[in-house]
């Protein structure tokens, strides 16, 4: 049985994406205001031995704070983590983050999966899942999860995406997801997410 967050403030937006990631955060995060409500957990497949810029390319046109997660750091709103090159970016019950070398999943770690099934535990129905471009199915059986959990999953429609095998896998996964653009999706989570904590 899942647990239920303590709180309604508790909520929690993660979002996958592998190919044609850059592009498509890039329309989605900006619009996020710098006092945003939520912490947001990012999950993007990156070669394993490289150092990422990731976070300071985002970072540089986005109002909330954009950083690479660090273990055992505390869930913050109005802040963005991002998953480093080569570990699984985890939540903890108590809602602290983990990295984690285990093995990975679907040929990827970070794994947007063991992302999305650890925060779909810590956060219960408090989730917002989102899953956007990429070129093969990791992400499906994570939103499944947060669906199952009673979250909010919504997925980037599969003929918006750079790579459609991603999005395409999600729906496949989780028929009760959202499809919706990129503007769509920024929309959502600008507008929708914030009502729910008033």
């Amino acid at each position: 049985m899942k647990p239920e967050p303590a709180s309604k403030d508790l909520q929690a937006l993660v979002i996958g994406a592998s190919a044609g990631a850059v592009e498509a955060l890039l329309c989605i995060l900006p619009s996020l205001p710098a006092n945003y409500p939520l912490p947001v957990m990012i999950v993007v497949h990156l070669p394993p031995q490289s150092d990422s810029i990731l976070a300071s390319l985002l970072a540089s046109r986005c109002q909330i704070k954009v950083k690479e997660a660090e273990d055992k750091e505390p869930v913050c709103p109005g802040t963005a983590y991002l998953a480093p090159p080569n570990y699984h970016l985890l939540v903890e019950p108590d809602f602290r983050l983990s990295l984690s070398v285990d093995d990975p999943v679907l040929y990827s770690r970070p794994s947007i999966d063991v992302l999305f099934e650890s925060a779909a535990d810590a956060y219960g129905n408090a989730l917002t899942g989102v899953i956007l471009t990429g070129a093969n199915s990791d992400g499906a059986r994570g939103l499944r999860a947060v669906s199952k959990a009673g979250g909010l999953a919504l997925v980037q429609t599969p003929a918006s995406a750079e790579a459609s095998a991603m999005p395409k896998a999600a729906l496949d996964a989780c028929p009760a997801a959202r499809a919706l653009t990129l503007p769509q999706i920024a929309e959502v989570l600008k507008t929708e997410l914030p009502r729910r904590l008033r």
